[in-house]
């Protein structure tokens, strides 16, 4: 029938839910096999009029004789089965039955026919009454599923009431079964296949719009999932939830406490909302150093997601519902290292300790850059400087590093008690104290930015002015209305007082710019230091931890598809195959889950740094409103 093979031995079903032997399974890109064409050699097998494909549940392999309960999807001529009734029952109260579950669910059920299971002793009445429902439960086509006694071997068959239109046309078409995990099915949803490839991970899959009809209906009949067996019930149904439902009273009271939680803390992270809008907030200093500061906007991005969290709105869809889940297991181990980093800093006086190391540290830093520009006062690696310009910015940065020394060593008695009030802050987060941490740096590292952006904007003055001059030279300058060079004329005068100040900006150029040059090696070391600190605050907030949490321990949760495994293919015999689900890659769980982080660090290309750097432009750590991104 077209189906490619490789070699499994096949494996058949048990007592229990379907059974597959070890092995590779088969793929079969269309479950439909292909009929032989018209014209074929005497002798050759009879060709049906149509294959269908009934998906049938694994867990309803061991069950008791009934009927078959599903939904009929012509357009794929497949026949997907939920559950099966069993003796006794009245018919009306089944057709009441599927009544409420097609009006909660929204999708047609039927009784699409009748299932056979004979046991040790051989019932030969049975199958007469299971033929004779069909009158009263009438369906078109009518599918006779029997599985026989001792043996592995199943016996399926497609009955059409109907008269057939073309004479010698056959009355019974051929069934394909499919097995399917019905649970799994069922809370797949939250990755549905039809947004999904064909093809994943080098395996062939079938197709995902054929198969989403499947899926839907699975999903959408939860109503029907609900009833159990062991319930007094006047319909006695078997699908996945067959063996008895156990809920803890625990679940139970959390459920119903939820709800006045969340709406309490609903109201609480109003109010905080309500306080940090206020208009003494919006005043220009405050203002601008709330936007600047790492940890303002790391408390600003946790106080929204606690909103989305404990919001009452429910879900609208699964996506919703998965962003909730990974912000709250986010928040969670967030606040969890928080307490573990906060337990570690109070625990043998570290704070005291840290406290004492600090101004040392401080006086180390200051007395290597005094060395520093000592060093470039005099004749760095043999260079000539312009002794006069040298000696300027050398005492000008002298002078800044020894007010700053000052100020460190008059902060130096609160230090203690300022980095014990820090650590307390861990109680909301490990994102929260590494952005301190950043903060504390910015500040401890406040004068090498000073000389970046004293040595930043002079670098930048004598490039722009060498450009403007070298534009003169060549007759042309630049149009600041039409943001253009254009050609321009100029007199005698003009061309000798530009030639004097292009000669005097070219030898002052070396000075400057190697005072550009380390100063900025020494900026760029502090950027990265705290780089690396927002990209573990990124990646704790971002990462999505609920979605990979089920991708490892439940992985049918996240589908990308589906892959079939032959069952049993004998000629004469129905071909029976077994669904299985895909997991979604790890990369791609990242990808599709990942939460939004708090975007307020720049992200620039390698060629747009190194434009910034060659021509003196400042880099701050934050987003500028100008900046344009590669």
């Amino acid at each position: 029938m077209g189906l490619v093979s490789r070699g499994m031995a096949a494996a058949g079903l048990g007592t229990a839910p379907a059974v597959v032997r070890p092995g590779p399974p088969d793929a079969v890109p269309n479950p439909t096999p292909n009929p032989p064409p018209e014209g074929a050699a005497p002798g050759s097998s009879r060709v049906p009029s149509m294959v269908l494909k009934a998906f049938f549940p694994t867990c309803c392999a061991s069950a008791d004789s009934g009927l078959l309960v599903g939904r009929w999807v012509p357009e794929q001529s497949s026949a997907v089965v939920l559950a099966v009734v069993h003796f006794p029952f009245i018919p009306i109260q089944v057709k009441e039955l599927l009544a409420q579950v097609q009006q909660a669910s929204r999708i047609g059920l039927a009784v699409l026919g009748t299932w056979c299971h004979h046991r040790q002793e051989p019932e030969e009445s049975l199958g007469h009454f299971l033929e004779g429902l069909g009158t009263i439960f009438s369906h078109e086509p009518w599918l006779q599923l029997c599985r026989e006694r001792g043996s592995k071997f199943w016996s399926c068959k497609a009955t059409h009431w109907q008269v057939p239109i073309s004479p010698g046309a056959p009355g019974e078409d051929q069934v394909m079964l499919i097995f399917y995990d019905q649970r799994k099915v069922l809370l797949s949803q939250l990755h549905p296949p039809a947004a999904l490839p064909d093809h994943q991970a080098g395996d062939a899959t079938a197709s995902a719009g054929g198969l989403a009809a499947v899926f839907d209906t699975v999903a959408r009949s939860e109503a029907l999932f609900r009833s159990d067996r062991f319930d007094e019930g006047l319909v006695r149904l078997s699908h996945w939830q067959s063996e008895g439902v156990e809920a803890s009273i625990l679940v139970e009271l959390a459920k119903r406490a939820s709800g006045p939680v969340c709406l309490l803390l609903a109201y609480l992270l109003s109010l905080i909302s309500a306080a940090s809008t206020c208009w003494v907030f919006k005043l220009w200093p405050l203002s601008f150093i709330w936007s600047k500061l790492s940890t303002c906007e790391q408390l600003r991005h946790r106080l929204e997601q606690l909103t989305f969290i404990f919001s009452t709105q429910k879900a609208e869809n699964t996506s919703q519902l998965m962003r909730k889940a990974n912000m709250l297991v986010s928040v969670l181990l967030d606040v969890a290292l928080g307490f573990a980093l906060l337990s570690w800093l109070h625990g043998k006086d570290r704070i005291g300790q840290l406290a004492d190391a600090l101004v040392p540290v401080a006086d180390r830093v200051a007395e290597e850059l005094q060395h520093l520009l000592q060093w470039l006062m005099g004749a760095p690696a043999g260079l000539k400087m312009n002794r006069a310009l040298d000696q300027v910015l050398g005492r000008f940065f002298l002078y800044h590093i020894h007010l700053w020394i000052s100020y460190i060593h008059l902060m130096s008695p609160f230090i203690e008690r300022i980095l014990w009030h820090m650590g307390l802050s861990a109680c909301l987060g490990l994102t929260v104290a590494l952005s301190i941490l950043s903060d504390i740096i910015a500040l401890l590292t406040f004068h090498i930015y000073c000389f970046y952006v004293y040595g930043a904007r002079l670098y930048c003055l004598k490039i722009c002015g060498l450009s403007s001059l070298w534009r003169l030279f060549r007759g042309k300058k630049w149009n600041v209305l039409r943001q253009r060079v254009d050609s321009c004329s100029y007199d005698l005068d003009q061309l000798f007082i530009g030639t004097l100040l292009f000669t005097v900006l070219v030898f002052l150029l070396p000075t400057t710019a190697l005072y550009y040059l380390v100063f900025t090696l020494l900026r760029l070391l502090v950027v990265t230091v705290q780089g690396l600190i927002h990209l573990l605050v990124d990646l704790i907030n971002s990462l999505p931890l609920y979605a990979l949490g089920l991708r490892l321990c439940r992985p049918y949760r996240l589908s990308a598809g589906v892959k079939f495994q032959v069952l049993e293919h004998e000629a004469g015999r129905p071909l029976r195959l077994l669904m299985q689900i895909n997991p979604l890659p790890y990369n791609r769980v990242v990808h599709t889950y990942r939460l939004p982080s708090c975007g307020c660090h720049p992200k620039h290309s390698w060629s747009s740094l190194c434009r910034k750097l060659f021509f003196g432009e400042l880099i701050y750590p934050w987003r500028q409103r100008g900046d344009k991104q590669d």
